[in-house]
């Protein structure tokens, strides 16, 4: 039997033609052929972050970029609004980088408030503050753009947003909602093989990374920077991932940004009609619930493993238990990327048939 397909809050699954397109000959990066490969990727990728700045091309995961935005901003102390598995990660890794952090920490499935953040901002000493926009590990999705408005009415303190999961999914308008770094990788909504990050950056936070002396190199936004004038990048790209991110973002441009936006919600809404008919209930509350995976309750005496062992066994479909202190209690389903209303309905009669034997 072939692998299964991925219905896991990522990697998720990748098409025939994004693997087809990422096989053509190999070139060589530093070249005409690839800067206007670089090239082509950047009003794609400009339109989905809402955004007029160069977006960076990074061969790494999501984390790589995650941490070098602390590095190249972060001069008193850093503020990471802790919400889940991967944003309670971030205080973690700020504070192995070196840099003073405090955290605004709630439950996990809960939202950040708006609110809080200006309190805490409020106590004074901050130059940074960190946010996953669309938690992966409790499928809860915070009020961007009214914490950016909190953020940004206070000066000189740069916003870093991680949208790994929400990217090309939902409206993000980077530059009228004055976030500083936006970043993301491309093995979630985007529909690709890991390995590649996209980032891009506000003049005022190239302007904060010139003036720290210890940013390293490889991630270095003002090597960005003067290599993306050039249509380029630091160090060797992945360059078969780009050639999948230009097919990517073409296939986005055909179907429409807002028709993809469309899409991923009504995606999802087949998942929550799925979870009512069933009686699981969603980890996060109504109004902050992520619109590119839903992540439920294991109800008492339901055998999760069984479940999930049982739709990849019968039907070679693959759904994700709970990540970190709530694996086992509760479990995930992505809709992003790819997915239609057609393959989210054979995914959701696989799973009927399932809990029906």
């Amino acid at each position: 039997m072939s692998s299964p397909k991925l219905f896991i809050p990522g990697p998720i699954d990748v098409s025939p033609a994004t693997y087809a397109a990422m096989s053509r000959t190999m070139i060589g990066h530093r070249g005409a052929e690839f800067e206007a490969l670089y090239a082509s990727t950047q009003a794609g990728l400009q339109a989905l972050a809402g955004t007029a700045r160069p977006v960076f091309l990074a061969t790494s995961s999501a984390w790589g970029v995650m941490e070098a935005a602390i590095r190249n901003l972060a001069q008193k102390k850093v503020l990471n609004l802790c919400k889940g598995a991967f944003s309670d990660k971030w205080f973690d890794v700020t504070k192995k980088c070196g840099f003073e952090a405090e955290k605004i920490q709630v439950e996990w499935g809960q939202p950040i408030d708006p609110e809080a953040v200006r309190s805490k901002l409020q106590e004074g000493g901050f130059d940074t503050v960190t946010l996953i926009h669309n938690e992966t590990s409790t499928g809860c999705m915070s009020d961007l753009q009214a914490i950016a408005a909190v953020v940004k009415s206070f000066p000189d303190i740069m916003l870093i947003v991680d949208t790994v999961s929400s990217f090309s999914a939902v409206p993000i308008c980077m530059d009228e909602w004055g976030i500083d770094v936006l970043l993301a990788g491309v093995q979630k909504a985007m529909a690709l093989p890991p390995g590649l990050a996209i980032f891009a950056v506000s003049a005022a936070a190239m302007e904060r990374a010139a003036s720290i002396k210890n940013r390293g190199y490889y991630f270095d936004f003002l090597e960005f920077e003067k290599n993306a004038a050039a249509n380029n990048t630091p160090s060797t790209p992945a360059i078969s991932l780009i050639f999948g991110l230009q097919h990517i973002l073409q296939t986005i441009a055909e179907e429409g940004i807002e028709n993809r936006f469309a899409r991923h919600r009504s995606n999802n809404a087949l998942i929550d009609a799925w979870s009512q008919r069933h009686g699981f209930e969603h980890f996060a509350p109504e109004g902050f619930r992520s619109v590119s995976l839903s992540c439920f309750h294991t109800p008492t005496g339901f055998d999760q493993s069984a479940f999930i062992k049982a739709l990849k066994t019968k039907h070679n479909l693959l759904i994700n238990g709970g990540y970190g202190k709530i694996k086992g209690l509760t479990f995930r389903i992505s809709n992003m990327g790819n997915e239609t209303n057609a393959t989210m309905n054979e995914l959701i009669a696989a799973m009927d048939d399932v809990l029906s034997a």
